[in-house]
């Protein structure tokens, strides 16, 4: 009995690392793929590609700078509107929120990460541009026009309203993680805080908190990945011009936008492979950003046990 239940163990262990070792092949298999499909556009631009603002295929000039800038800007303002809300959210649950509200408000937080990217586009489109451009553009650019920011026509298509329809998106998987990080932080430590005289606040911004960033941390990443990535409903809403601009009002483009809407207007080889090229640029992209997580992530945990 001893022996099979050895070689039950053996075969499920090794079974396991297969899956494993196939998911890894699925990655470098994604790489190689997009590298030798990007080889045309890298043999006629070079690296000019990556800081080229050049995008007319009449003309055959590619350049991927517009789409770099534009992904980069639009998750980065994504996440500077999400953050706060997202952690008062998982706050609020996992401490202040009463017994009978925790459950149904996580469920339907939950619910809105699983709504489509398109039905969020929609509604982007019909609803939340029109309020830009009649009430928020205008307001911001009457009291915060002096910042260059805030300067020009509004549109209500464009980078604002794109960073905040993925902001909107990415809210449901910060706030269900960072609520399920502090709802795991053990119950001595909050009872500690409060025995010594904190405040319900104070135990939550220096106990509880600092406790869960490394799991908070994680969750900001994941956020800001999916931010990076997201496709449909920003491609709705943000404009889609390559254009580089400090006003979040004018419109911009993204990597994963101009893929979307270009590729199946790509009539010759060079047009496809710049596109390509585009993407493997937003693959590697995503993967600097998650080496760059767990490298985080690694440092805090061996910050916390040595402090410890």
């Amino acid at each position: 009995m001893k022996n099979v239940k050895l070689n039950k163990d053996t075969a499920f262990k090794w079974l396991t690392a297969f899956l494993a070792f196939i998911l890894l092949l699925l990655g470098i298999g994604i790489l190689l793929k997009l590298i030798i499909s990007s080889r045309l556009s890298f043999d006629a631009f070079g690296l000019k590609f990556l800081f080229s603002r050049e995008w007319d295929p009449v003309q055959r000039l590619f350049g991927a700078l517009p789409f770099v800038w534009g992904t980069f800007v639009s998750a980065t303002l994504a996440l500077i509107i999400a953050l706060p809300i997202s952690i008062g959210i998982a706050v609020f649950l996992s401490e202040l929120a009463p017994i009978w509200m925790r459950k149904p408000v996580s469920f339907i937080i939950e619910l809105l990460a699983a709504i489509p990217s398109v039905i969020y586009g929609l509604w982007g489109l019909f609803v939340l541009a029109p309020v830009m451009q009649q009430w928020v553009e205008p307001l911001l650019g009457k009291y915060l026009g002096f910042l260059p920011f805030f300067k020009g026509y509004p549109l209500g298509v464009g980078m604002l309203t794109g960073g905040v329809i993925i902001a909107i998106m990415i809210i449901p998987t910060i706030s269900s993680i960072s609520r399920e990080v502090l709802s795991a932080v053990p119950a001595h430590q909050k009872e500690a805080a409060l025995s010594i005289g904190m405040t319900r606040w104070e135990a939550i911004w220096k106990v509880m908190l600092p406790y869960g960033r490394s799991g908070i941390v994680g969750a900001i990443i994941l956020g800001y990945g999916r931010a990076l990535g997201e496709t449909m409903a920003v491609t709705m809403v943000i404009g889609n011009t390559p254009n580089i601009s400090l006003s979040l009002f004018d419109p911009a483009y993204t990597i994963a936008s101009v893929i979307a809407n270009e590729f199946t207007e790509a009539t010759y080889e060079l047009y496809i492979s710049s596109l390509i090229e585009i993407g493997l640029i937003l693959f590697v992209i995503t993967f600097i950003l998650n080496a760059v997580a767990r490298f985080l992530l690694w440092r805090m945990k061996r910050f916390e046990e040595v402090r410890g």
